[in-house]
């Protein structure tokens, strides 16, 4: 793992490593930090390219980040993000801030208790800088919202940013904060950081709680880390893992959880790996080209890094996995039961409520009317779950026949959707149904246009057997550490100098 050490502070890329050591040189206090990512929501979030990724700031960070100053000055680190600023996706419980997942029916709501999640990160000493936007209720994948509409992406202004969590991709690529958190039901953290050049971890189901997460489908929802590097994925992974009473799915986690998933970040890390190539993700038509192009020079620098390929001509493709997707059999249960839940204090209690209230965004009623029209716990439920079965099976069969480590495609076959489009061709379901865990890095940029002057994101996945995030880190930190594709967004440049 190679750490930044005694170089000056930038904010713009910054890490946690140089943050920290900046904090020990006594060149940055939270403070100051907290005040320079405010400055820059400030002038590309409302104003300037109108990112609108920011529902809600924290009105208390300021008065926070000063209290963590003087514990840093009386006694040292809080805890390993100790003043790190987070972006929270706003469907993850907050008491301070409201949580709305981007609905009007849930404007001005504030729960009873922090998520379990948010309690980790304030314990390792992270401050909960802002709650971003996403696609309302988690529902659909362009992160549109009644609370806050559009959330653009910053190296396209024409196109969206993703989605679901698509206001935690826009804001770390515009250097917003250091970490985001995401939620992933279908595609939804990997979707948004393979448009916005980052980092998005799909962990293996029940590593990370979903307590105090508004939830959408239980037998596929997790929440997962996002940052602009592997290793920041890494070290905020290694604060989000435990075993929470409230969600017994996170009992199964307690033998497999590492120590420290940063010992698994090496420069060498792809030597000897063997990785299979699932080329039935990969597009076959010409609006496929620049993704596949991008993706195929990724797989020779995976090779040029030390790992070695192979091709699977399997018939699987992502349209079949997705139809093995519970998310909108469950959608009415598992969120109405949240909403109905005396304990949550909703304002709404209801899916079917909701829709009486008329308070979301146009985008998610035929989803919200499809969800009631379909019977939980019925034959065709139940088959679906069987074909999820199967597919694990199938994955576990395949990686263990041809001794892979990893499987490999692009998260999506073509560029992210333009603004007011569908996002259509994500492979991110096959960790979804199956609750395997995969994580998306950056794997280049399309060619430059008028609208996109350094081109649009595009990243690729690597899904590997449960419970082995640590692996994954280890081959998307060798590929990110030797290929070096992120690049800084051109619609949210440095700014020239700081007030703090």
């Amino acid at each position: 793992m190679v750490t930044q050490k005694n170089q000056p502070f930038v904010l713009e890329e910054a890490t946690i490593a140089s943050i920290h050591s900046a904090f020990r040189s006594g060149e940055l206090t939270a403070v100051q930090l907290v005040s320079m990512y405010l400055q820059r929501i400030e002038a590309f979030d409302q104003q300037g390219p109108k990112l609108n990724a920011v529902i809600t700031l924290n009105p208390h960070i300021l008065a926070e980040a000063e209290q963590l100053d003087k514990q840093w000055q009386a006694s040292g680190m809080t805890g390993p993000l100790h003043g790190i600023p987070v972006l929270l996706k706003d469907n993850v419980n907050t008491t301070a801030l409201a949580t709305t997942a981007g609905s009007l029916s849930l404007k001005n709501f504030y729960p009873p208790a922090d998520a379990f999640i948010v309690n980790k990160l304030r314990t390792a000493g992270a401050l909960i800088l802002a709650k971003v936007n996403l696609h309302e209720f988690a529902i659909w994948g362009e992160s549109v919202s009644s609370m806050l509409g559009q959330t653009v992406n910053p190296y396209d202004l024409s196109r969206t940013p993703g989605g679901s969590s698509g206001g935690t991709g826009t804001a770390l690529a515009a250097n917003y904060g250091v970490l985001g958190v995401g939620t992933d039901t279908v595609n939804s953290v990997r979707s948004p950081a393979s448009a916005n050049s980052v980092v998005g971890l799909r962990p293996t189901l029940g590593l990370i709680s979903r307590t105090g997460i508004i939830p959408y489908s239980y037998t596929q929802d997790t929440a997962g880390p996002m940052a602009r590097t592997v290793e920041d994925t890494a070290r905020m992974l290694n604060c989000l893992t435990g075993y929470d009473l409230c969600d017994p799915v996170t009992k199964q986690s307690e033998e497999h959880i590492e120590p420290d998933y940063t010992q698994f970040l090496h420069i060498n890390g792809l030597e000897k790996k063997k990785i299979g190539v699932l080329r039935s993700f990969w597009g076959g038509n010409e609006i496929h080209l620049e993704v596949n192009s991008i993706c195929e020079a990724a797989l020779q620098s995976l090779q040029d890094l030390g790992a070695s390929l192979v091709e699977l001509n399997l018939e699987l493709k992502a349209e079949d996995v997705l139809s093995a997707s519970v998310h909108l059999m469950e959608l009415d249960s598992h969120l109405s039961g949240y909403l109905a839940n005396p304990l949550n204090q909703m304002p709404v209690h209801s899916l079917t409520q909701i829709l009486e209230s008329g308070a979301f965004h146009p985008s998610i009623e035929s989803n919200l009317r499809e969800a009631l029209s379909l019977r939980f716990q019925t034959a065709a439920y139940q088959e679906r779950l069987n074909q999820q079965a199967r597919l694990r099976k199938i994955l576990a069969s395949v990686m263990e026949d041809y001794q892979l480590d990893a499987l490999v495609f692009p998260h999506q076959k073509r560029l992210v959707a333009p603004i007011g489009e569908q996002q259509l061709e994500r492979n991110g379901t096959l960790a979804a149904v199956t609750g395997f865990p995969s994580l998306v890095v950056p794997a280049g940029f399309s060619a430059p246009t008028q609208s996109s002057p350094i081109g649009v994101p595009v990243g690729i996945e690597f899904v590997a057997l449960p419970w082995q995030e640590g692996l994954l880190l280890q081959i998307g930190y060798a590929f990110e550490q030797g290929t070096r594709h992120r690049k800084e967004p051109p619609f949210a440049p440095a700014l020239s100098s700081f007030n703090y």
